[in-house]
């Protein structure tokens, strides 16, 4: 970004140059300069001969083109930080390969494996992304959470036009969900043709470089995740594009 400037430094260099005030001329026709590379009497020095007509051209030019790069300028920072982008997020893979109910009395519980990946891609050219939250997924069985997991602290940073992969892998023998009976009954209906409707959420809050808006980032990303135990038959994934919470507003 600091190279934009070099234009407008280089024409504010050359209006010094061309509007530094020449010798006191006793007439139209007395110029500083008589002949090129000549010495002119007046002004006590040697100079190139450039008329007063072209001093003025090139002075009117060397404004448009100064008024044309500040333009430019204004144009390149307001595309650049005047506009947020948001993330997009994708899951590119998943794996399940146990989802049960724990044994009595824990009877909304689960013990699980569930692997999957992260995709979170920053479409913004120049602004990179700061945490004010840390980030967070969590993931739900009809609509009862039973396991959040931290993909990244407080502080980091999201480079501009860069993504973040992030691979998890969890598990638990007794991961409480405040299923009851009709979250009971939904598990036992899935379990009978090994599909699971899971869901995985993002939550974190960000503030884009340039803006002092802090922003919520919210995601919901809708799984159906084939039951495959280890000794099967690997699960063809379909990657699924999460769909972002309506932003704040200025965000």
């Amino acid at each position: 970004m600091p190279l934009l400037f070099l234009p407008v430094v280089f024409f504010v260099f050359l209006l010094q140059r061309l509007t530094k005030p020449n010798c006191k001329i006793q007439s139209s026709s007395a110029m500083c300069c008589c002949g090129c590379d000549s010495y002119d009497s007046c002004c006590d020095s040697c100079c190139c001969c450039i008329s007063y007509g072209k001093r003025e051209n090139i002075f009117y030019c060397v404004v448009c083109l100064a008024i044309v790069a500040g333009v430019v300028f204004l144009i390149v920072m307001l595309a650049a930080y005047g506009f947020i982008r948001h993330v997009s997020i994708t899951v590119e893979a998943a794996s399940l390969t146990r989802f049960n109910l724990s044994a009595p009395p824990a009877a909304t519980a689960f013990a699980y494996n569930l692997s999957l990946t992260l995709a979170v891609r920053n479409k913004n050219w120049a602004m990179s992304i700061k945490n004010t939250k840390p980030l967070e997924a969590s993931y739900s069985f009809d609509g009862q959470q039973f396991e959040r997991i931290r993909l990244s602290n407080k502080g980091e940073r999201h480079p501009a036009g860069k993504t973040r992969v992030y691979h998890l892998v969890s598990g638990s023998e007794n991961a409480y969900a405040a299923l009851g009976n009709a979250g009971v009954a939904e598990f036992r209906k899935e379990n009978a043709t090994g599909l699971f409707e899971v869901e995985v959420a993002l939550a974190g809050e960000v503030r884009y470089q340039a803006h002092y808006t802090k922003c919520k980032l919210a995601a919901s990303c809708p799984l159906k995740l084939q039951l495959a135990p280890p000794g099967t038959p690997v699960v063809v994934f379909q990657k699924v594009k999460c769909k972002l919470a309506k932003p704040d507003k200025n965000c």
